[in-house]
């Protein structure tokens, strides 16, 4: 049974389990890199909140040998469990000035997010491209992000350089950065998991200390690669490593720097990134294949190949 069926059955199923009260509604929504998740959109009569239960993985699981009773119920659980019991007053999202000082940006490949991009303004960086969120903050739903569409910077009246410039002053603020050896990352030191290989040569030092390898994120590690952005970031990393560095793009969440010491050798940096990404990382959370560089002395960031 393909998703969409599945999708079918499973909506058909979960309608007539809530009753007439609820509206069940099946939806396809793209992420990050082309990818593509089946969701079941459900609407209670007299509220605001419509969560969107995404289905890929159930569908998956049943693909395995799980019941479509089971599916059923498992995701009926979590919509009971999980939604919130009181509406989200939403009003604020419509004036620029209660949003503005929680206007964000992030990094994202350009290769390959044409489609989505055509939807939100962004702005060019190298091979990749700066897009806009909103940090959003409820007592009822937590922390989460929406993103910044056409139309949100239409009704706003504003423009590309006006978010842009509100980006780089509020990101740092919500998203402190931390740069952190290696080492720490994989021994767990941190609490995170970047997930990048360790190359055979350095295969066996991993205890923090002769990894020259760091990683730069942010202390959420969620959208942690936009801290490259940051003003002066790069800057301070070459003047403590007393030198410039290759940027390996680990994830859209994290980045991998390593001292330039004229040692390495490029195309080999360029075939690890390649090759974490199509073996390590989820395809939704790759940034891009590219291999970059700091150069202290011209203070930029340049792709190498």
């Amino acid at each position: 049974m393909g998703i969409h069926e599945f999708a079918r059955k499973v909506g058909t199923a979960l309608q007539a389990e809530l009753g007439s009260g609820y509206q069940v509604e099946y939806r396809e929504v793209r992420k990050n890199n082309g990818v593509l998740l089946c969701g079941l959109l459900v609407t209670a009569q007299g509220r605001n909140m419509v969560p969107t239960i995404y289905i890929n993985d159930f569908w998956e699981a049943y693909e395995a040998g799980m019941t479509l009773w089971e599916a059923v119920r498992r995701i009926l659980h979590i919509y009971l469990e999980e939604t919130p019991r009181q509406d989200v007053d939403m009003d604020f999202f419509k004036s620029f000035e209660q949003v503005k000082g929680r206007i964000c940006y992030r990094l994202v490949g350009r290769d390959g997010n044409m489609e989505l991009l055509r939807h939100m303004p962004y702005v060019e960086y190298l091979d990749m491209a700066i897009c806009f969120f909103y940090a959003f903050q409820s007592e009822v739903l937590g922390e989460g992000s929406i993103q910044v569409l056409h139309a949100h910077m239409e009704f706003w009246e504003t423009d590309r350089e006006e978010l842009l410039g509100l980006a780089r002053m509020n990101t740092p603020r919500l998203f402190p950065w931390m740069c952190a050896p290696l080492g720490d990352i994989l021994l767990g030191a941190l609490g995170t998991d970047c997930g990048f290989m360790v190359p055979q040569e350095y295969e066996g030092q991993e205890d923090g200390l002769q990894l020259p390898m760091k990683v730069l994120s942010n202390r959420q590690q969620l959208n942690g690669a936009a801290c490259m952005l940051y003003p002066g970031v790069l800057d301070q990393i070459a003047a403590q490593m007393g030198c410039g560095f290759y940027i390996l793009p680990s994830s859209v969440h994290e980045v991998i720097l390593l001292p330039d010491r004229g040692e390495e050798d490029p195309g080999s940096l360029k075939s690890m990134v390649v090759q974490v990404n199509r073996t390590q990382v989820p395809r939704e959370d790759i940034l891009t294949d590219s291999l970059y560089c700091f150069d202290p002395a011209q203070k930029a960031m340049k792709k190498i190949l």
